[in-house]
Formats: C-alpha cells, structure tokens, sequence
C-alpha cells in the first residue's frame, strides 16, 4: 500500500520543498554562474528504477577539466570553494527536487550510480534498482562516503526490502540532522577522492 502512496507524498513533499528552498536554489545557481562561466548545473545520466537511465540534475561544483587533466568525477582536486561548501550542506543535491517531480527520482532510495557501475553488480546488489533512486537513502544517513562499497550496498539492498514510511520518515530526519551536523563526506580510504570508484566484487 505504501508503495503506491509513496509516488504521491513524493511529488507534494519536493513541491514543497523547491518553495520552501526556492531563496538557497536561486542564490546558488546565481553564484555558480559566475563562478562555473555560466554552467550552474550538471547534467549526467544515470540508472534508474529498473536500470531505466534518466538525465540526473544537481549543482556543478566541479570546474571543467583542463586538457590532459583527470576527468574522473570521483577526484576532488577540480571542486572550486564555492563548491566545496556547496556540497558540505548537500545543497548540491536540490535541483534534483525536480527529478522526483518528473517521476525518475524518489526523495527517500539508493542514491543513483554511475551507468557504468551496471555491469559490475551482482545480483544481489542489483536489487538496489527495485526501486526509484533517492534523493537521500538509507546508506547515506549509515555513513555517506565513509562506508565501503559492499557496505553501501547492503544498505541499499536491506532499504529495498523494509521500506515502509516510518523507515523513509526516520531516513529524512537523520539527513536533516547530517547536513545540520556534516560527516562522512569524504572515504577515509580515497586519497583525495568523496569516494573510490566502484570496480566489481573481485
């Protein structure tokens, strides 16, 4: 039953919060204008519910890599200031307020991976995809980037199997309380990387 409200609650709950938001959103992309050369937003696809890729929205926080510099979205040595602090609150993650509208996102799932990461996935760890992505997700309030691969996953997988909306409505308040209070940021084992890249279960 709560699988079919929660499409509903989705949708009111990011109206909602792009007007509550609207004052942070618009001072945002106005500072990242300047700061990106025009470029306030990052675009990129990512797997969705049922592996169904969809145009992924945030906040570029990142400067375009020069030539020959590397590219990898996992190295934070391109993370302008402005994006740096931007990313500390999570104020990256906004703009996808408008992916749950459209229907390619939820506010509570498994964060949305790279498209790349597909083929790399067991079946178990495949489950994650049983549900639209989130915005937030349970992995994230365990411990965001402090958390190995497999520990994330099992996260994910454990949330696909127990979502009620008790579980998403605990989820929002300790994410409320991490951007409150940030931690878990950045792994402890990326030298210089929010997260190593996933590279399989070998």
């Amino acid at each position: 039953m709560y699988k079919l409200l929660k499409r509903f609650l989705d949708v009111f709950a990011a109206i909602c919060a792009l007007v509550l938001l609207s004052p942070i959103f618009i001072i945002t992309a106005i500072c990242l204008l300047i700061v990106n050369n025009g470029k306030p937003f990052f675009y990129q696809q990512r797997p969705g519910k049922n592996e169904k890729l969809f145009s992924i929205i945030k906040f570029k926080t990142m400067r375009d890599a020069k030539k020959g510099e590397e590219s990898s979205l996992h190295n934070v040595s391109r993370v302008t200031k402005v994006g740096s602090f931007i990313r500390k609150y999570s104020i990256d993650e906004i703009p996808q307020l408008i992916n749950v509208i459209k229907g390619d996102m939820s506010i509570i799932g498994p964060r949305p991976l790279l498209v790349n990461y597909l083929k790399l996935y067991n079946n178990e760890q495949k489950k994650r995809h049983n549900v639209r992505p989130g915005i937030s997700g349970w992995a994230q309030v365990k411990g965001r980037n402090a958390l190995s691969w497999n520990e994330k996953f099992t996260y994910d997988v454990w949330y696909v199997n127990n979502q009620s909306f008790f579980l998403d409505l605990k989820i929002i308040l300790l994410t409320v309380k991490k951007i409150i209070k940030p931690e878990g940021i950045n792994n402890s084992d990326s030298d210089g990387t929010t997260m190593p890249e996933f590279k399989g279960n070998n």
